[in-house]
Protein backbone atom coordinates (compact mmCIF):
# COMPACT_ATOMS: atom_id res chain seq x y z
CA UNK A 1 0.00 0.00 0.00
CA UNK A 2 1.19 3.28 -0.66
CA UNK A 3 1.72 5.73 2.44
CA UNK A 4 -0.52 8.70 3.04
CA UNK A 5 2.39 10.83 2.31
CA UNK A 6 3.02 9.46 -1.26
CA UNK A 7 -0.66 10.39 -2.08
CA UNK A 8 -0.53 13.65 -3.22
CA UNK A 9 2.54 12.34 -5.15
CA UNK A 10 0.78 9.43 -7.34
CA UNK A 11 -2.48 12.08 -7.57
CA UNK A 12 0.41 14.69 -9.04
CA UNK A 13 1.85 12.20 -11.50
CA UNK A 14 -1.61 10.76 -12.67
CA UNK A 15 -2.74 14.21 -13.89
CA UNK A 16 0.62 14.96 -15.59
CA UNK A 17 -0.37 11.92 -17.13
CA UNK A 18 -3.85 12.61 -18.30
CA UNK A 19 -2.48 16.30 -19.53
CA UNK A 20 0.47 14.45 -21.35
CA UNK A 21 -2.23 11.97 -23.01
CA UNK A 22 -4.17 14.67 -24.87
CA UNK A 23 -0.37 15.53 -26.57
CA UNK A 24 -0.84 13.59 -30.13
CA UNK A 25 -4.47 13.98 -30.16
CA UNK A 26 -4.17 17.68 -29.87
CA UNK A 27 -1.49 17.66 -32.81
CA UNK A 28 -3.56 15.47 -35.13
CA UNK A 29 -6.56 17.94 -34.17
CA UNK A 30 -4.06 20.78 -35.59
CA UNK A 31 -3.59 22.61 -38.99
CA UNK A 32 -2.33 20.62 -42.48
CA UNK A 33 1.43 22.09 -43.25
CA UNK A 34 3.13 21.03 -39.97
CA UNK A 35 6.12 18.80 -39.18
CA UNK A 36 7.02 16.93 -36.19
CA UNK A 37 10.17 18.83 -35.52
CA UNK A 38 7.55 22.36 -36.46
CA UNK A 39 5.42 21.01 -33.55
CA UNK A 40 7.77 20.50 -30.85
CA UNK A 41 9.86 23.14 -31.33
CA UNK A 42 6.26 25.54 -31.36
CA UNK A 43 5.31 23.51 -28.20
CA UNK A 44 8.91 23.85 -26.38
CA UNK A 45 9.19 27.82 -26.87
CA UNK A 46 5.90 28.52 -25.38
CA UNK A 47 5.88 25.65 -22.77
CA UNK A 48 9.12 25.23 -21.82
CA UNK A 49 9.61 29.50 -21.52
CA UNK A 50 6.62 29.52 -19.38
CA UNK A 51 7.74 26.39 -17.19
CA UNK A 52 10.73 28.81 -16.45
CA UNK A 53 8.55 31.63 -15.59
CA UNK A 54 6.21 29.90 -13.69
CA UNK A 55 8.59 28.00 -11.93
CA UNK A 56 10.79 31.66 -10.63
CA UNK A 57 8.01 33.51 -9.77
CA UNK A 58 7.11 30.55 -7.46
CA UNK A 59 10.56 30.04 -5.68
CA UNK A 60 10.61 33.86 -5.25
CA UNK A 61 7.12 33.63 -3.19
CA UNK A 62 7.98 30.57 -1.23
CA UNK A 63 11.06 32.93 -0.22
CA UNK A 64 9.10 35.92 0.15
CA UNK A 65 6.55 33.86 2.91
CA UNK A 66 9.29 31.82 4.41
CA UNK A 67 9.09 33.17 7.98
CA UNK A 68 11.43 35.79 9.27
CA UNK A 69 12.59 33.88 12.06
CA UNK A 70 13.47 30.82 9.80
CA UNK A 71 16.95 30.05 9.31
CA UNK A 72 17.58 30.56 5.56
CA UNK A 73 18.61 27.66 3.67
CA UNK A 74 22.07 27.39 2.00
CA UNK A 75 22.18 27.98 -1.36
CA UNK A 76 23.52 24.96 -3.21
CA UNK A 77 26.70 24.85 -5.03
CA UNK A 78 25.88 24.34 -8.89
CA UNK A 79 28.54 22.04 -9.80
CA UNK A 80 29.22 19.59 -12.48
CA UNK A 81 27.79 16.96 -11.66
CA UNK A 82 24.21 18.57 -11.36
CA UNK A 83 24.59 21.13 -14.12
CA UNK A 84 24.95 18.43 -16.24
CA UNK A 85 21.84 16.11 -15.69
CA UNK A 86 19.59 19.56 -15.62
CA UNK A 87 21.46 19.64 -19.43
CA UNK A 88 20.28 16.27 -20.37
CA UNK A 89 16.99 16.82 -18.99
CA UNK A 90 16.27 19.78 -21.16
CA UNK A 91 18.51 17.87 -24.24
CA UNK A 92 16.06 14.97 -23.62
CA UNK A 93 12.61 16.68 -23.15
CA UNK A 94 13.89 18.60 -27.05
CA UNK A 95 14.46 15.39 -28.28
CA UNK A 96 11.32 13.82 -27.32
CA UNK A 97 9.22 15.95 -29.64
CA UNK A 98 9.96 15.56 -33.10
CA UNK A 99 10.58 11.56 -31.81
CA UNK A 100 7.33 11.55 -30.10
CA UNK A 101 5.14 13.52 -33.19
CA UNK A 102 7.00 11.06 -35.76
CA UNK A 103 5.33 7.99 -34.45
CA UNK A 104 1.74 9.31 -33.96
CA UNK A 105 2.43 11.49 -37.41
CA UNK A 106 3.38 7.70 -39.05
CA UNK A 107 1.46 4.74 -36.71
CA UNK A 108 -1.25 6.96 -35.27
CA UNK A 109 -1.79 8.33 -31.75
CA UNK A 110 -2.71 5.06 -29.83
CA UNK A 111 -0.06 2.69 -30.99
CA UNK A 112 2.46 5.00 -31.09
CA UNK A 113 1.90 6.79 -27.19
CA UNK A 114 1.12 3.54 -26.14
CA UNK A 115 4.81 1.95 -27.39
CA UNK A 116 6.60 5.47 -26.25
CA UNK A 117 5.05 5.44 -22.56
CA UNK A 118 4.50 2.00 -22.16
CA UNK A 119 8.83 1.60 -22.64
CA UNK A 120 9.38 4.00 -20.16
CA UNK A 121 8.49 2.86 -17.01
CA UNK A 122 10.38 -0.77 -18.31
CA UNK A 123 13.64 1.79 -19.60
CA UNK A 124 13.32 3.84 -16.61
CA UNK A 125 13.61 0.58 -14.25
CA UNK A 126 16.99 -0.56 -16.22
CA UNK A 127 18.85 2.90 -15.92
CA UNK A 128 17.74 3.48 -12.28
CA UNK A 129 19.57 -0.56 -12.23
CA UNK A 130 22.26 0.28 -13.72
CA UNK A 131 23.26 3.26 -11.54
CA UNK A 132 22.20 1.77 -8.11
CA UNK A 133 23.19 -1.98 -8.98
CA UNK A 134 20.28 -2.45 -7.27
CA UNK A 135 19.12 -6.39 -9.23
CA UNK A 136 14.88 -5.72 -9.86
CA UNK A 137 12.82 -8.69 -8.39
CA UNK A 138 11.58 -11.88 -10.53
CA UNK A 139 8.17 -9.65 -10.31
CA UNK A 140 9.87 -6.81 -12.51
CA UNK A 141 11.60 -8.88 -14.48
CA UNK A 142 7.92 -10.77 -15.53
CA UNK A 143 6.74 -7.66 -16.43
CA UNK A 144 9.66 -6.21 -18.73
CA UNK A 145 8.99 -9.74 -20.40
CA UNK A 146 5.30 -9.71 -21.17
CA UNK A 147 5.32 -5.46 -21.78
CA UNK A 148 8.15 -6.78 -24.71
CA UNK A 149 6.03 -8.74 -26.01
CA UNK A 150 3.21 -6.63 -26.40
CA UNK A 151 5.21 -4.12 -28.45
CA UNK A 152 6.30 -6.90 -30.52
CA UNK A 153 3.10 -7.85 -31.06
CA UNK A 154 2.00 -4.13 -31.45
CA UNK A 155 4.84 -4.18 -33.88
CA UNK A 156 3.79 -6.97 -35.91
CA UNK A 157 0.36 -6.40 -35.81
CA UNK A 158 -0.09 -2.67 -37.10
CA UNK A 159 -2.65 -0.03 -36.65
CA UNK A 160 -5.62 0.15 -38.75
CA UNK A 161 -4.98 -3.18 -40.83
CA UNK A 162 -1.63 -0.88 -41.91
CA UNK A 163 1.89 -2.06 -41.40
CA UNK A 164 4.04 0.14 -38.90
CA UNK A 165 6.22 2.69 -40.16
CA UNK A 166 9.44 1.21 -39.14
CA UNK A 167 11.08 4.65 -38.77
CA UNK A 168 8.05 6.29 -36.59
CA UNK A 169 8.38 2.90 -34.11
CA UNK A 170 12.10 3.91 -34.04
CA UNK A 171 10.52 7.73 -33.06
CA UNK A 172 8.38 6.12 -30.53
CA UNK A 173 10.98 4.11 -28.83
CA UNK A 174 13.51 7.28 -28.59
CA UNK A 175 10.72 9.42 -26.86
CA UNK A 176 9.99 6.66 -24.44
CA UNK A 177 13.89 6.35 -23.62
CA UNK A 178 14.20 10.49 -23.75
CA UNK A 179 11.54 10.55 -21.07
CA UNK A 180 12.55 7.30 -18.75
CA UNK A 181 16.21 9.89 -18.74
CA UNK A 182 14.20 12.59 -17.41
CA UNK A 183 12.34 10.54 -14.68
CA UNK A 184 15.79 8.76 -13.48
CA UNK A 185 18.25 12.28 -14.20
CA UNK A 186 15.21 14.52 -12.23
CA UNK A 187 15.02 11.81 -9.67
CA UNK A 188 18.96 11.96 -9.12
CA UNK A 189 18.84 15.83 -8.98
CA UNK A 190 15.92 15.46 -6.05
CA UNK A 191 17.76 13.12 -3.81
CA UNK A 192 21.10 15.43 -4.07
CA UNK A 193 18.58 17.89 -2.38
CA UNK A 194 17.90 20.11 -5.16
CA UNK A 195 14.62 21.79 -5.24
CA UNK A 196 11.34 20.86 -7.64
CA UNK A 197 11.06 24.09 -8.81
CA UNK A 198 14.77 24.07 -9.83
CA UNK A 199 15.09 20.91 -11.33
CA UNK A 200 11.72 21.68 -13.73
CA UNK A 201 12.70 25.28 -14.37
CA UNK A 202 15.87 24.19 -15.66
CA UNK A 203 14.37 21.47 -17.81
CA UNK A 204 12.06 24.09 -19.43
CA UNK A 205 14.10 26.87 -19.56
CA UNK A 206 17.34 24.93 -20.96
CA UNK A 207 14.72 23.11 -23.48
CA UNK A 208 13.15 26.54 -24.74
CA UNK A 209 16.71 27.90 -25.42
CA UNK A 210 17.35 24.90 -27.74
CA UNK A 211 13.58 25.15 -29.00
CA UNK A 212 14.53 29.07 -29.65
CA UNK A 213 18.28 28.28 -31.29
CA UNK A 214 16.16 25.67 -34.01
CA UNK A 215 13.74 28.00 -34.81
CA UNK A 216 15.22 30.06 -37.29
CA UNK A 217 15.45 26.89 -39.02
CA UNK A 218 11.63 25.67 -38.77
CA UNK A 219 8.78 26.64 -41.09
CA UNK A 220 6.05 27.53 -38.74
CA UNK A 221 4.20 29.43 -40.72
CA UNK A 222 1.23 27.84 -39.42
CA UNK A 223 1.26 29.46 -36.63
CA UNK A 224 -1.06 31.90 -38.47
CA UNK A 225 -3.68 29.80 -38.49
CA UNK A 226 -6.05 29.71 -35.08
CA UNK A 227 -5.69 26.31 -35.17
CA UNK A 228 -2.22 26.05 -35.06
CA UNK A 229 -1.98 28.83 -32.31
CA UNK A 230 -4.46 27.20 -30.08
CA UNK A 231 -2.46 23.98 -30.77
CA UNK A 232 0.53 25.60 -29.43
CA UNK A 233 -1.03 26.82 -26.67
CA UNK A 234 -2.11 23.95 -25.13
CA UNK A 235 0.68 21.80 -26.01
CA UNK A 236 2.92 24.08 -24.57
CA UNK A 237 0.89 25.16 -21.18
CA UNK A 238 -0.92 22.06 -20.56
CA UNK A 239 1.42 19.52 -21.92
CA UNK A 240 4.54 20.87 -20.72
CA UNK A 241 4.08 23.66 -18.14
CA UNK A 242 0.81 22.29 -16.55
CA UNK A 243 2.33 18.49 -16.73
CA UNK A 244 5.81 18.44 -16.11
CA UNK A 245 5.14 21.09 -12.85
CA UNK A 246 3.27 18.21 -11.83
CA UNK A 247 4.88 15.25 -12.58
CA UNK A 248 8.28 17.07 -10.62
CA UNK A 249 6.49 17.59 -8.01
CA UNK A 250 5.01 14.22 -7.52
CA UNK A 251 8.59 12.41 -8.26
CA UNK A 252 10.07 13.81 -5.37
CA UNK A 253 7.68 11.73 -3.26
CA UNK A 254 8.19 8.28 -5.45
CA UNK A 255 10.94 6.49 -7.59
CA UNK A 256 11.75 6.89 -11.17
CA UNK A 257 10.46 3.77 -12.34
CA UNK A 258 7.49 4.11 -10.07
CA UNK A 259 6.39 7.47 -11.54
CA UNK A 260 7.20 6.41 -15.19
CA UNK A 261 4.47 3.46 -14.18
CA UNK A 262 2.06 6.07 -13.59
CA UNK A 263 2.50 7.50 -16.31
CA UNK A 264 1.24 5.11 -18.53
CA UNK A 265 -2.69 6.87 -17.71
CA UNK A 266 -0.57 9.01 -20.98
CA UNK A 267 -1.15 6.15 -23.33
CA UNK A 268 -4.87 4.82 -21.78
CA UNK A 269 -5.84 8.68 -22.23
CA UNK A 270 -4.10 9.19 -25.83
CA UNK A 271 -5.85 5.28 -27.26
CA UNK A 272 -9.08 6.41 -25.97
CA UNK A 273 -9.16 10.01 -27.44
CA UNK A 274 -7.12 8.34 -30.72
CA UNK A 275 -10.11 5.68 -31.34
CA UNK A 276 -13.18 8.16 -29.68
CA UNK A 277 -11.90 11.66 -31.33
CA UNK A 278 -9.72 10.98 -34.02
CA UNK A 279 -11.59 7.55 -35.45
CA UNK A 280 -8.63 5.36 -34.90
CA UNK A 281 -8.96 1.52 -35.62
CA UNK A 282 -6.91 -1.11 -34.49
CA UNK A 283 -5.67 -3.80 -36.58
CA UNK A 284 -6.48 -7.18 -34.24
CA UNK A 285 -3.16 -8.32 -33.24
CA UNK A 286 -2.39 -4.83 -32.19
CA UNK A 287 -5.08 -5.48 -30.37
CA UNK A 288 -4.21 -8.03 -28.77
CA UNK A 289 -0.51 -6.57 -28.38
CA UNK A 290 -2.37 -3.63 -26.59
CA UNK A 291 -4.27 -5.88 -23.85
CA UNK A 292 -0.28 -7.72 -23.49
CA UNK A 293 1.35 -4.89 -23.46
CA UNK A 294 -1.05 -3.10 -20.59
CA UNK A 295 -1.24 -6.78 -18.87
CA UNK A 296 2.67 -6.54 -18.46
CA UNK A 297 2.77 -2.72 -17.31
CA UNK A 298 -0.28 -3.66 -15.16
CA UNK A 299 1.71 -5.80 -13.75
CA UNK A 300 4.79 -3.48 -13.14
CA UNK A 301 2.49 -1.13 -11.71
CA UNK A 302 1.50 -3.39 -8.87
CA UNK A 303 5.37 -4.24 -8.04
CA UNK A 304 6.26 -1.08 -8.31
CA UNK A 305 3.57 0.08 -5.82
CA UNK A 306 5.05 0.71 -2.56
CA UNK A 307 6.24 4.59 -1.81
CA UNK A 308 9.71 5.35 -1.99
CA UNK A 309 11.39 6.50 1.17
CA UNK A 310 13.73 9.37 1.39
CA UNK A 311 17.28 8.91 2.24
CA UNK A 312 17.94 10.30 6.42
CA UNK A 313 21.10 11.39 6.98
CA UNK A 314 22.25 10.53 10.53
CA UNK A 315 21.86 12.59 13.51
CA UNK A 316 18.91 14.13 11.35
CA UNK A 317 15.12 14.32 11.40
CA UNK A 318 13.66 10.78 10.63
CA UNK A 319 10.32 12.51 9.19
CA UNK A 320 11.66 15.90 6.99
CA UNK A 321 9.09 17.79 4.95
CA UNK A 322 9.20 16.80 1.54
CA UNK A 323 11.00 19.83 -0.45
CA UNK A 324 12.29 21.56 2.35
CA UNK A 325 15.89 22.24 0.56
CA UNK A 326 16.35 24.98 -1.57
CA UNK A 327 17.73 25.27 -5.01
Amino acid sequence: MLSSRSGPAVFAVLAAALLFGTTGTSQALGPDGTTPFAVGVMRLIVGGTALAVFTAIAAWLRRRRAPAAAPAAAPRRLTVRPVVLMAVTALCLFVYQPLFFLGTSTNGVAVSTVIALGSAPVLAGLLEWLLTRKAPGILWGAATAVSTLGVALLGFGGSGGGSVDPAGLLGSFGAGASFAVIAVAQRRLLDAGWHPLTVVGAMGGGSAALALVALPFTDVGWIADPRGALMSLWLGLATVTAAYALFTWGLGGLKAATAATLTLGEPLTASVLGIVVLGERLAPLAAVGLVVLGAGLALLAWGSRSAREPAVDPGSDPHPKPFAVEG
